[in-house]
């Protein structure tokens, strides 16, 4: 079982395999597989009023992502229910955000398994800012750029390059988020899943190795489904982006974020549009 959680003498809170550690003490192995390769999977979950939201999917993601890698899940659900409900109280913050990495452990540098190596399991719970009210009402503004990931990215590594050169071309360029495309259809966002409306259906991209299905994109489709909105689970070419009613993005922290331009194009009116407003409006209702 969890340990009982140290003082709140530091804010945010590591832990690493089973016990919490001062933040500066948060540290792993030069040979641990995750640093040298790669080889390790996580998840991010936010809280609301300080109770972790959808954690049971977080973690059923987790575990399929480990699977998926042939990676050990070192934890049950009840253990880490209960280490992120120390984590949570003694961190202390409105709200905040939870960070769970497994990797395949500490091993000398060779691509195949390791015979013996343990799995590292590190989690952070850091303190979380919302975006702005004023932000959510104009919308944002995104760019398009080449999807350069691996062929599963429905699994939640921690081989993010790809993802990381895409967001920073989108910092560079002063818009909010990058919009992958792959030969011609979009696939995502670098942090987020990407919805669009044309003609009154929502239109994104099917579940598959091609795109990580969001928790929040689960949770937002449902919520539509209740509002009899049409749905079409299918890849949308970049010219249809482009000419789409509505573009909008979902995301642990973004939620429901409209999006008002791409590429310089404007998107509908150039304001985050109706089905957009009621599906943000929902979701801020079921967190309230």
């Amino acid at each position: 079982m969890p340990p009982t959680p140290r003082g709140n003498d530091v804010p945010d809170i590591a832990f690493i395999n089973g016990r919490f550690v001062p933040w500066e003490d948060a540290t792993v192995p030069i040979e641990d597989r995750g640093f040298q390769f790669g080889d390790g999977v996580y998840e991010v979950i936010r809280t609301y009023r300080g109770m972790p939201f959808e954690l049971d999917a977080h973690l059923r993601r987790l575990d399929r992502s480990a699977a998926e890698l042939q990676l050990p899940s070192p934890y049950r659900h009840a253990d880490w229910r209960a280490w992120i409900d120390a984590g949570i109280e003694q961190a202390g913050y409105p709200e905040a955000k939870i960070y769970l990495q497994i990797t395949r452990g500490v091993a000398p540098r060779d691509h195949a398994f390791p015979a013996d190596a343990r799995p590292t399991t590190v989690m952070t719970i850091r303190e979380l800012h919302p975006l702005p009210d004023d932000t959510r009402s104009r919308g944002v503004k995104a760019k398009t750029v080449e999807d350069l990931r691996w062929g599963r990215c429905d699994i939640k590594s921690v081989n993010l390059l790809p993802n990381v050169l895409a967001r920073q071309d989108a910092k560079r360029a002063g818009v909010f988020e990058a919009i992958l495309v792959k030969d011609g259809w979009v696939t995502e966002g670098s942090v987020s899943n990407v919805l669009a409306v044309r003609q009154g259906r929502i239109v994104t991209a099917p579940e598959g190795p091609r795109i990580l299905s969001g928790v929040t994109r689960h949770v937002v489709l449902e919520l539509a489904r209740k509002e009899a909105f049409p749905i079409e689970e299918r890849y949308l070419s970049l010219p249809d982006l482009y000419a789409a009613d509505e573009v909008f993005l979902t995301g642990t922290t973004v939620e429901v974020l409209g999006v008002i331009d791409i590429d310089g194009r404007q998107i509908g009116a150039g304001v985050p549009g109706a089905i957009t407003t009621r599906l943000a409006a929902q979701w801020a209702a079921m967190t309230a």
